[in-house]
């Protein structure tokens, strides 16, 4: 087990590898000391979205850039954008760092993820924390609970679909908007979200090819939902209470399932790794403790 207050604050890093399909990928290291992390991020978020864990923060994390994202190839079959190659890039990420087990940090459809990689792999997991994500299933929690099933799903992929033609404008329009509130010290008087971070991932939004990005996401959302009868490890889900995308609620469900899992709701969007850092770098040394990685 590794101390918290002993792990070193290392220097980040950018590196490349190679998927199992021949794809090409950008990873990143903090470069730190502490127990193995693997973040299986939001589609198409950098590293930028988790500034406690880029400064070490007990934890030696590793992720890397979504097919066609971020630095990384497209894949040669434009197929290959699946949840399940995904959950593979994971794997190829967690060699590479050298990680025979690990704790996953999901956020969004990179929930989803770290659950499909736990189901090939249920040994290599240590424990998962979920953010705003769902295992599998993840359009039919889109919108507000209460709804036909049929009815969430087919809003979360008309919403996939548009966002090829409102992602650019919102991106464009999102970095100048919170860098604006970062000059007039918005931070110093509601302290969330750090609009730091927000203002790294906002400029890495504005590079996205969203057509592709869209591709990405509707692909993402074709995946069923996963029996998650084969979790033995600690799990922690993570719910915003003002999120559209999970619904709060759909997440909590999914806690009922799983015998070592805990619920949290927070108040805050689908946003929460920059509204909530603190708290949610909180809940992950929690988790870490619960899977005997770390301690007091």
């Amino acid at each position: 087990m590794i101390s918290p207050s002993r792990s070193a604050r290392g220097t980040a890093s950018t590196g490349e590898l190679v998927s199992r399909d021949g794809t090409g990928l950008r990873t990143w290291t903090n470069g730190a000391d502490g127990a193995p992390l693997v973040i299986s991020n939001g589609l198409g978020a950098p590293p930028a979205a988790w500034p406690r864990l880029a400064e070490g923060g007990g934890f030696s994390a590793v992720s890397w850039s979504h097919r066609g994202l971020g630095g990384s190839e497209r894949p040669d079959d434009p197929a290959r954008i699946s949840v399940v190659d995904h959950a593979a890039d994971l794997e190829a990420t967690m060699d590479e760092a050298g990680f025979e087990r690990a704790v996953l940090l999901g956020w969004s459809i990179g929930v989803d993820v770290a659950f499909e990689f736990a189901r090939a792999h249920p040994e290599r997991v240590a424990g998962i924390l979920g953010i705003g994500g769902l295992p599998g299933g993840s359009f039919r929690a889109f919108g507000p609970p209460g709804q036909p099933a049929a009815v969430r799903e087919g809003l979360g992929r008309s919403a996939a679909w548009l966002l090829r033609l409102m992602g650019p404008p919102a991106a464009a329009l999102a970095y100048p908007t919170v860098n604006l509130a970062r000059a007039l010290r918005v931070d110093h008087v509601a302290p969330l979200p750090d609009l730091a971070a927000s203002a790294r991932v906002a400029r890495e939004f504005t590079t996205h090819p969203w057509t592709w990005y869209s591709e990405l996401l509707l692909a993402a959302g074709n995946h069923p939902p996963i029996d998650t009868g084969f979790v033995s490890f600690p799990v922690t889900l993570v719910g915003g209470t003002l999120d559209i995308a999970v619904s709060a609620a759909d997440i909590r469900a999914v806690t009922t399932t799983i015998p070592q899992a805990r619920f949290v709701p927070l108040v805050g969007t689908h946003f929460l790794p920059l509204e909530q850092p603190d708290r949610l770098h909180q809940e992950l040394i929690a988790l870490a403790e619960r899977a005997g990685l770390l301690r007091t």
